[in-house]
C-alpha cells in the first residue's frame, strides 16, 4: 500500500442529500474518484461530540458515556485511535472549530492541534484548513483530522437545514476539502465525513434526516466509484488503522473498510 497517512475531514451537519445536492463540482469527482456512501450512518443520539468520540473510539455513545455535548469520562477507558496512533511512535494533528472536541483524546496525545471558534472570524473553516494546510506542508503528521464547524452553526442552526444558507456553507467547506486534496491527496490517503444530518433548526433525532451522512475514502486502498453499503462512524477508526499498518484496539466495534 503506498499511502500510510490519512487526512480526516469531518463537516459538520452536512446531510447525505445535501451533499448530493449541493452542485459543488467535487461532489462529482468524488463520486468518481473514490469509494462512497450517500447512506453512512450516524449514532444514535445523532449529535456533535457523542457522534466525534464514536468516530475515534469506535463504539457507540452508550459505550463511551458521552450522550450529549457534554463530555464524560468513561467507566472502562480503553485507547481510541489517536492513542493507538501515538503509542505507535506515529504523530497526529487536529485542528478543529468547536472547542469540547479536545476530548476526542486523552491529554498528551495530539502532537499539534489548534482550536479556532466559529464565529470569531467571517470562515473559521476556512482559517483552520489554511494551518492545518501549513502543518501538513511544515510538519507532515502521520494523522490529521480537521473538524469543519460552519454548516452546523451558521448554516443548520442559524438558517435551517437545506436554507441557502446551508447549502452556501456546505459549498465553502467542499472548497476547503478541495485544496487539501489538490496539494496532499498524493501523499495523504483522505477521508470525509459528516457526524450527523439535521431537519429545521435542530437534530439529535432518530430520523433519516438526521442520521443519514455522507463518506467518501480517497486513496490508493480505495475503489475509484464504489458504493459502499453498510457504514456508519464506528468504522472510521478501524479503516484510518489498516492504512496506517496498525493493528485495531480490541474493543473497537467497527469494521475496516479494506
Amino acid at each position: 500500500m503506498k499511502q500510510n497517512k490519512v487526512i480526516l475531514v469531518s463537516i459538520d451537519g452536512m446531510r447525505a442529500d445535501a451533499f448530493a445536492a449541493c452542485g459543488h463540482p467535487l461532489v462529482e469527482y468524488l463520486c468518481k474518484n473514490a469509494s462512497y456512501t450517500l447512506d453512512g450512518r450516524s449514532v444514535i443520539p445523532p449529535v456533535t461530540l457523542p457522534a466525534h468520540l464514536s468516530i475515534f473510539y469506535s463504539v457507540p455513545p452508550q459505550r463511551h458515556g458521552t450522550l450529549n455535548n457534554t463530555y464524560v469520562s468513561p467507566v472502562r477507558p480503553f485507547d481510541g485511535l489517536i492513542e493507538t496512533i501515538k503509542h505507535a511512535g506515529k504523530t497526529s494533528a487536529a485542528f478543529f472549530t468547536w472547542e469540547p472536541l479536545r476530548d476526542i483524546t486523552r491529554p498528551d496525545m495530539l502532537t499539534y492541534s489548534e482550536f479556532a471558534f466559529a464565529y470569531s472570524m467571517e470562515s473559521a473553516d476556512t482559517y483552520l484548513t489554511d494551518r492545518a494546510m501549513t502543518c501538513l506542508r511544515e510538519r507532515k503528521p502521520d494523522f490529521l483530522f480537521l473538524h469543519l464547524v460552519e454548516t452546523d452553526e451558521k448554516g443548520g442552526h442559524d438558517h435551517g437545514w437545506m436554507s441557502g444558507e446551508y447549502f452556501d456553507r456546505i459549498k465553502i467547506a467542499l472548497d476547503n476539502l478541495e485544496r487539501i486534496i489538490r496539494e496532499f491527496g498524493d501523499e495523504y490517503a483522505i477521508i470525509l465525513t459528516a457526524d450527523h444530518g439535521g431537519h429545521d433548526r435542530i437534530h439529535g433525532m432518530d430520523i433519516p434526516e438526521d442520521m443519514v451522512i455522507p463518506m467518501c475514502f480517497l486513496g490508493d486502498a480505495f475503489e475509484g466509484g464504489k458504493t459502499l453499503d453498510g457504514v456508519s462512524l464506528l468504522d472510521l477508526a478501524p479503516t484510518i488503522a489498516t492504512i496506517m499498518g496498525l493493528s485495531a484496539v480490541r474493543e473497537w466495534e467497527g469494521k475496516s473498510l479494506i
